[in-house]
């Protein structure tokens, strides 16, 4: 298993002196991965540090008691539905824990003041589960004949964003530490034989990684496609190269990069593409 992940601060933040409020996590457990990212609120004093706690409560509950990869499927989906909650849980009691040790100069800080969104999911072949809580997305990678059986026959990579972030300006976003976010936790698993990779991305990458419907003819309504060119070229160099994230930092970094003024991080496990 291969996994890598980058966060670059955005051109926003950066010209306002502001850093990065993105964090990301990945664990590899042989076979399986566990990865996170979180995408702190750019209105909250201290959503980085929510953000880092995001990311390391959630890697740290999703590598308990994972499902086999034989278990059945109601197996899968209510482990995942505990996890989740449990994860909002630990979450919010990690944060109260650190405001009440360090006060501040000021008074008592919210625990908003540490806002933020999270994507999490775990990769053990052919399942793959994920969970979130507001506007962060997730693609999985499947691998599958190219073409007809035959002497040019090969293997082609696709990509199927499955995590979509919401629609702009449908809700107010919920972050870890709103009122009621374990009621509006997404969680879900699929099950997938020619599963190779799944990546998850916070809002501010949606520009340089999601792709218009009309790029291919479709319709506004089928809603945003991901891009084969970044999520499908990143696999195969990642592979290419034993997951050295440095191109996947310097895509983050890129011309593309500059259309959005928010922070940009991606973080992604893939098999070895035997």
């Amino acid at each position: 298993m291969i996994t890598a992940g980058a966060a670059v601060q955005g051109t926003a933040h950066l010209a306002g002196g502001q850093g990065c409020q993105d964090a990301f996590k990945a664990v590899g457990l042989g076979g399986t991965a566990v990865l996170a990212v979180a995408d702190g609120a750019g209105s909250r004093e201290r959503s980085a540090l929510g953000s880092h706690i995001a990311v390391d409560t959630a890697c740290r509950v999703l590598a308990e008691g994972i499902p086999r990869a034989e278990d059945a499927p109601q197996v899968w989906t209510g482990w995942i539905a505990a996890a989740g909650a449990r994860v909002v849980e630990d979450h919010l009691r990690t944060v109260e824990g650190v405001l009440s040790a360090v006060p501040a100069p000021g008074g008592p800080v919210r625990a908003d003041a540490l806002a933020c969104t999270l994507a999490a999911a775990v990769l053990r072949p052919p399942w793959v589960a994920f969970l979130s809580v507001g506007d962060c997305f997730g693609t999985v990678l499947t691998r599958g004949p190219a073409g007809a059986v035959g002497a040019g026959a090969g293997v082609r990579e696709r990509c199927h964003l499955v995590l979509p972030p919401p629609v702009p300006g449908a809700a107010e976003t919920v972050f870890l530490s709103s009122p009621g976010a374990a009621l509006r936790l997404r969680s879900f698993v699929l099950w997938e034989p020619m599963l190779s990779g799944v990546v998850l991305a916070t809002d501010g990458c949606a520009s340089l990684t999601l792709d218009h419907p009309s790029v291919r003819e479709l319709p506004p309504e089928t809603g945003p496609l991901p891009s084969e060119r970044f999520f499908c070229g990143l696999a195969a160099t990642l592979r290419a190269n034993g997951g050295d994230a440095e191109p996947l930092r310097a895509l983050l970094s890129g011309p593309g990069a500059a259309r959005t003024g928010d922070d940009l991080t991606v973080v992604c496990a893939l098999t070895d593409g035997r």
